[in-house]
C-alpha cells in the first residue's frame, strides 16, 4: 500500500492506494491563508505539521496500514520556508501567490543569466525573489537562515528529518539549471547563497528518506520509504497519466494550469510559459499558468453573497459571449503577461447585468486567459490537440463547454475517482518503494468529452480579441 500527501493552498489531502491503485481511504484537512497586506500570502508551516498528523491518523483509522511501504509527496510550488540551523522555522512561508517581491523579481529577470540557466522568466511568485525580499526587508531573518525548503519539502523534513528536494519543484525556484537538473551555483551566488543552503536533490520517483521512527510509532504506521514526489502540477500529471510527449491536462483549480508533457527540455522564457523538469527522470514539461481560475468565481461568490454552485447552476445551453468582459487578474498574472501589478476588471456592465450574467463573464474571462496560455504554448512549438480536464471547476459542464470552445480543443473528463496530485504522489511513492517506472502512471478512463462548439467558435474568437485589447488598454491607465 502507498500513501499520497498533497499539500494544497486550502487543504492537505491524503489518500491510500493498493497495488492495483484503487483508493482505499482518503482524508482532507482544511488550511487557511493569511493576507496581511495587498499582494501578501502566507501560511504557518506548523499548520502543515498538524494537518499531516491528522490526515495520516484518519487514513489509519479508515484502513489497516500494516502493509504500507511507500509515501509520496506533492505540494504547492515556489513557497519560501526558511529554517535555522536547528531546523526551527524562522517566519511564515511566503506562498506561490505572494507577489510582494515583484521589484526583486524584475531585477533578477533583468540579469540574462537567470533566463539562460533556468529557462524561465523570474516571476514574483518564485522562491528566489521572495528570499531576496527577506534579505532586504528582514535582514535578521536572512542572517539566521541555514536551509531554504519548498512547502512539500518541509513536510518531508518533518516526516523524515531529511533536507531533500526533487527536480520538478526545484525548477520553480529560479536557482535551478533546468536542463542539467541541478542547482545553479552561479545563480545562488548572485543571490548571496550557496548550495549548502539548499536541500540535496533526488528524482521524484526515487527514495528520499524513511518515515521517522518516533512519528511512525505515534501514528501506528510502518517506517516506510518516502519518495521525492513532485510539485503540485507535475504530481497531478502523474495522477492523470500525462507523462509522454503530446499528452496534456487543463487544471481548473484555485489557479489555472495548461500543462503539456515534453520528451525534451523546451524553454522559451519570452512567452512566460514555464519550462520545468517533470517528476520522473528524463522528462520535462511546459505550463501556461493563470493565477485566478476558480478563485475568480469564489471572489464573485463573496461579492454577491451567492455560492459558486448557485451562480453556475441553471445557465442553460452554451451561448455566444456577451459584451460584458471580465479580466481575472485579481492578484496579477503570469502567462503570458508576467504582470504582478495588473488587477481584475469588469467592462461593459449595464442595467441588465445580474449575478448570473456576471458569473458567465467570469467563466468566459478565465477561459480567455486559458486561450492566452494556449497561444503562448503554441509560440514555443507545442500544440495541444486535446486535454484531460481536472480540478474542482471541471465539475461544471457549462464551464468546460466554454473552455473547449474558447481554446479550440476537446476536454476529456475522467470517470469519478481521484486523478489529481494526491494520486500522483501515491504513484511516486509506489515507484520509490517498488522500483516501478512511469508506465504505472496510466491515463484514467474518460467519462465524457466536451468538444468545441464550431458554430459559436467565431464569436468566442472575436470576444477573445476584445479581451486581449482590454488588457492592452488598461495597461495604459
Amino acid at each position: 500500500m502507498y500513501i499520497g500527501l498533497d499539500l494544497g493552498t486550502s487543504s492537505l489531502k491524503a489518500i491510500l492506494i493498493d497495488d492495483e491503485q484503487r483508493v482505499l481511504a482518503e482524508h482532507s484537512v482544511a488550511l487557511t491563508v493569511e493576507r496581511l497586506h495587498d499582494g501578501w500570502s502566507e501560511q504557518n508551516p506548523e499548520s502543515w505539521e498538524k494537518a499531516v498528523r491528522e490526515a495520516l491518523a484518519a487514513i489509519r483509522a479508515q484502513h489497516d496500514c500494516t502493509g504500507l511501504t511507500g509515501i509520496g509527496l506533492s505540494g504547492h510550488m515556489h513557497g519560501a520556508t526558511l529554517l535555522a540551523k536547528d531546523g526551527t522555522v524562522l517566519r511564515p512561508c511566503m506562498l506561490w501567490n505572494d507577489t510582494r517581491s515583484h521589484a526583486e523579481a524584475a531585477e533578477m529577470d533583468a540579469d540574462p543569466a537567470f533566463r539562460e540557466i533556468t529557462g524561465n522568466i523570474v516571476f514574483p511568485g518564485f522562491t528566489a525573489p521572495k528570499v531576496e525580499w527577506v534579505r532586504r526587508n528582514e535582514p535578521e531573518i536572512f542572517a539566521k537562515t541555514a536551509k531554504i525548503l519548498l512547502p512539500k519539502d518541509y513536510l518531508r523534513f518533518y516526516l523524515t528529518g531529511e533536507y531533500v528536494a526533487e527536480m520538478s519543484d526545484a525548477a520553480g525556484t529560479a536557482w535551478f539549471d533546468t536542463g542539467a537538473r541541478d542547482w545553479s551555483d552561479r545563480l545562488l551566488a548572485i543571490c548571496g547563497l550557496s548550495r549548502y543552503s539548499m536541500p540535496r536533490l533526488v528524482e521524484g520517483s526515487a527514495v528520499s528518506g524513511t518515515l521517522r521512527g518516533d512519528l511512525a510509532a505515534e501514528l501506528g504506521l510502518p517506517a516506510c520509504v518516502v519518495a521525492g514526489g513532485g510539485g503540485d502540477n507535475a504530481a497531478a500529471a502523474i495522477g492523470a497519466g500525462v507523462v509522454r510527449e503530446g499528452e496534456a491536462f487543463l487544471s481548473l483549480g484555485t489557479s489555472g494550469v495548461l500543462f503539456a508533457a515534453n520528451d525534451r527540455y523546451r524553454p522559451d522564457p519570452a512567452t512566460a510559459v514555464h519550462a520545468f523538469c517533470h517528476a520522473v527522470p528524463g522528462t520535462w514539461h511546459q505550463m501556461g499558468v493563470i493565477l485566478a481560475a476558480t478563485d475568480a468565481l469564489n471572489w464573485l461568490s463573496r461579492l454577491t453573497g451567492q455560492s459558486a454552485a448557485a451562480l453556475t447552476s441553471d445557465l442553460g445551453a452554451l451561448r455566444a459571449p456577451a459584451q460584458t468582459l471580465f479580466l481575472p487578474y485579481l492578484g496579477g498574472e503570469r502567462t503570458p503577461h508576467n504582470d504582478a501589478a495588473i488587477r481584475g476588471q469588469f467592462l461593459h456592465l449595464d442595467h441588465a447585468t445580474d449575478a448570473k450574467a456576471a458569473a458567465r463573464a467570469v467563466m468566459e474571462g478565465v477561459a480567455f486567459a486559458f486561450a492566452d496560455c494556449r497561444d503562448a504554448l503554441g509560440a514555443t512549438g507545442t500544440t495541444i490537440t486535446r486535454a484531460l480536464a481536472i480540478g474542482g471547476g471541471a465539475r461544471s459542464g457549462y464551464w468546460l463547454d466554454v473552455l473547449a470552445t474558447a481554446c479550440g480543443f476537446p476536454l476529456d473528463v475522467p470517470e469519478q475517482g481521484e486523478f489529481g496530485a494526491a494520486l500522483g504522489a501515491a504513484r511516486l511513492g509506489m515507484m520509490a518503494a517498488t522500483g516501478a517506472g512511469p508506465e504505472i502512471a496510466t491515463a484514467p478512463p474518460v467519462a465524457r468529452s466536451h468538444d468545441p462548439d464550431t458554430a459559436l467558435a467565431p464569436a468566442f474568437a472575436e470576444a477573445h480579441q476584445r479581451y486581449k485589447a482590454a488588457y492592452a488598454a488598461i495597461k495604459t491607465l
